[in-house]
């Protein structure tokens, strides 16, 4: 997963993969910001974290595929990731970059429509529904193929900030439902450790 902020949506697939509900497991976390808390959670989790950024790499495109491939990752899920993805790594994955963006698309998506902007857009548009959509990533910013898209309804009233709030809980449903549907049967397997024997002490 790739990741700048907080990383909430990241704890809702990492919540679903351990409940089941993605048969897939997040295997590397990687954010162009050494203090977010997408990497701050994924150590605490015990999954591997990267701080990956034009500061830390000279050729980044380069280094992204290469780790991705290295950790023998098949597929790459955004989650509030601030910069567009290398054609490099969109070659090497092809149709297996995702997003999930908090309004429609493409009338709300775009260079500088993230967090709290694509909201505040939304109310000025004055439209009735906002709702998250998942899509395939292109080398076009947030023009990729539409994946699916929950409608959320603008409520009277509404702050940018409470429809955040409202849209963000139909994501953290949505995200995990689509990509278990995308990728979940042909996923890597999650690699745990064997049971212990409870009859190894019994036989020493």
């Amino acid at each position: 997963m790739f990741a700048s902020g907080r990383g909430s949506n990241l704890r809702a697939l990492v919540d679903a993969s351990c409940a089941g509900r993605l048969r897939a497991t997040v295997a590397l976390v990687v954010s162009n910001r050494s203090t977010s808390g997408a990497l701050a959670f994924a150590r605490e989790r015990g999954i591997a974290a990267r701080h990956m950024s034009t500061r830390t790499h000279d050729d980044l495109p380069r280094a992204l595929r290469d780790a991705l491939v290295a950790a023998r990752i098949n597929a790459v899920a955004l989650a509030g990731y601030l910069r567009p993805v290398p054609s490099l790594v969109l070659r090497a994955f092809p149709e297996r970059v995702f997003n999930i963006h908090p309004a429609p698309l493409p009338r709300f998506g775009g260079p500088g429509m993230y967090g709290i902007h694509v909201h505040r857009a939304v109310l000025e548009a004055g439209v009735a529904w906002s709702g998250p959509t998942v899509h395939l990533v292109t080398e076009r910013y947030d023009e990729g193929p539409v994946l699916a898209h929950v409608p959320v309804p603008v409520e009277p009233g509404d702050t940018p900030e409470v429809l955040a709030a409202r849209v963000l809980a139909v994501e953290h449903r949505v995200y995990p439902a689509v990509l278990d549907a995308q990728i979940g049967a042909t996923a890597r397997p999650v690699e745990r450790p064997a049971a212990p024997d409870p009859d190894a002490t019994l036989r020493r």
